[in-house]
């Protein structure tokens, strides 16, 4: 099994959209769980890498429709949540996913999620041409992350503590690059 992985987010119509490479922590009932220690970069296309001040943990489930990030403090978004097709493993060293605009974001202190970037959505409906299934799947997940998030619900009441805690302190570690 790969230790590090390559996270690849792209738009509908294939072009590159943020990517990063991250540390394979582990799997659960709630899917697999990816993470980067405070100092971790991402890149958004092939731009240049933006630098996380906060270490942060991303789970891929499976089968669902979002892939969820999960910060440690001081960061004042606890949770992002992107509305994507679901994750689709290329290889244990690769993930990809097409983000599909919608976020849910709850923020530190914060019980009530917020629904994002529903202007995006409708604007990119139209632009890419999704297909009704992807508009269907894409809403139906934001209806239930907003709910489950709310709620609490697992894995977004607290699941994530653990995975979190193996990259909350220390060094961050090797920072491959990742423009593609």
């Amino acid at each position: 099994m790969a230790d590090l992985v390559r996270v690849i987010y792209r738009k509908y119509d294939g072009t590159l959209h943020w990517n990063s490479t991250m540390r394979r922590l582990g799997e659960d009932e709630h899917g697999v769980w990816l993470g980067q220690q405070a100092g971790g970069t991402t890149r958004k296309g092939a731009g240049p890498p933006v630098t996380f001040e906060c270490a942060h943990v991303t789970l891929f489930p499976r089968g669902s429709w979002w892939t969820a990030a999960f910060n440690a403090p001081p960061r004042r978004t606890a949770l992002y949540v992107d509305i994507t097709t679901p994750p689709r493993w290329r290889s244990a060293a690769e993930v990809t996913m097409v983000d599909l605009d919608l976020d849910v974001a709850r923020q530190r202190g914060e019980e009530a999620p917020r629904l994002l970037d529903e202007d995006e959505f409708a604007d990119h409906r139209v632009r890419y041409g999704y297909s009704e299934e992807t508009v269907a799947r894409a809403t139906a997940s934001a209806e239930w992350l907003m709910a489950a998030v709310a709620a609490g619900t697992e894995p977004f009441g607290g699941a994530h503590r653990r995975w979190l805690e193996q990259v909350a302190d220390g060094d961050p570690g090797p920072h491959p690059p990742t423009g593609r």
